[in-house]
Parts: C-alpha cells; structure tokens; sequence
C-alpha cells in the first residue's frame, strides 16, 4: 500500500503545492469580507491564518520520521512546505498589522505582550529560511551549513506552539495538543538515528 502510494506521489511535482497554497487564504479573506466569520473578522481571519501556520509546520517536521518509519516518502514536497508555510505565517502577521491593530502601537504590543513578541521571534527566524530555500542558496553555503541553519524549524515549532498556548485564555485543550504533537515529533527526530528504519522498496 505504502509503496502504491509512493509511487503515485512521484508523479506529483512539487509545484502543484504553489498553485493550491493560496486557496485557503482567499477563502478565509472572502468569507471575511461577506461577514461570515463573526462580529470581528479581523481577529478570525488572523486565527485561521495562524492555524494553518502551525498546520504546516507540522507536516513539515512529520516528513523525515514518517519517511524513516512508515516508509512514505514526502521529501520532495518538504522545501515547498516550508516556503508555503513562510507565506501563511507571512500573511498572518499582516493580517495582525494591518487589519488588527491598523499599525497602531504596533512595537508596544510586540514588546508588552509575550504571545505576541513569542510569534514575532518565529517569524524572524523562518526569513532566512525562506530566503535560502532554493538551489543556489545551497550551493553557496554547502550542505552542512544549508542543513544546519535549517534547524531553526525546531525552535520555530516551539516557538509557535509557546504562542498559541500564551494567546487563548483559560485553560483550552487545542494549544496542549498542538503542543504536544510538536514536541513528540521533535522527540522523535532525537531518537531517529538509534531506531531501525523502514525497508523502503527498490520502487521509492
């Protein structure tokens, strides 16, 4: 089943992702503006943006231990998962900017309110990472030091889980478990090398 599934996967490329990641977003930004998010559909569209954020860096961080357990193998999808997840967060922050505040207080909010400074640190840590997401960014730094500024997603995962528990109020379970999905995956990847790895067929 797993190989089937490889084996079709391989003959989607990985800019079909680009053509579909901005649907989401343009019905999150039409269902605002014909009131159908709520009284306050500056703040609903914020969330919703804000969830598929962390959405996709999930799938991002579930690449590698699903590849090395489960056999399915997304990594071809993986660079184009990160500069979509970029955008997403991108567009959160403007939507924060621009509809939300009206670029009113804008570094007294940053500064005073710790989910908000918490979020603002992630986003300053995923530019370089959209920056150097091409071929000649890794040519031009070399392998080893492509692959370790990308570590910064293991931070940036924690950071953005730490900003939607400090945002919601009272005690709500949503944050917990993206929380904890994150951090077991990240859990994962410390163990990766010492568990066995998945057999992948001659046909992935």
């Amino acid at each position: 089943m797993v190989d089937q599934i490889n084996i079709a996967l391989r003959r989607v490329p990985a800019w079909v992702l680009y053509l579909v990641a901005p649907l989401p977003v343009l019905t999150i930004y039409y269902l605002g503006l014909t009131d159908a998010l709520g009284i306050d559909p500056a703040k609903r569209i914020e969330h919703e943006l804000g969830l598929w954020s962390l959405w996709l860096v999930i799938a991002g961080l579930a690449i590698t231990p699903l590849r090395r357990w489960a056999g399915l193998n997304l990594l071809k999808f993986r660079r184009a998962i990160g500069v979509i997840t970029f955008f997403y967060l991108l567009a959160h922050l403007l939507t924060w900017l621009v509809l939300d505040v009206q670029f009113q207080n804008v570094w007294a909010d940053i500064v005073k309110r710790w989910y908000i400074t918490v979020g603002m640190l992630a986003f300053v840590l995923m530019i370089p990472l959209a920056v150097t997401s091409n071929d000649l960014s890794l040519k031009r730094l070399g392998a080893g030091t492509w692959r370790g500024l990308h570590k910064l997603i293991y931070p940036i995962a924690v950071l953005g889980a730490l900003h939607f528990l400090l945002l919601v109020k009272g005690f709500q379970w949503e944050p917990i478990v993206y929380a904890a999905i994150i951090v077991g995956l990240l859990a994962c990847r410390v163990r990766l090398n010492r568990l066995p790895r998945f057999r992948m067929s001659r046909q992935t």
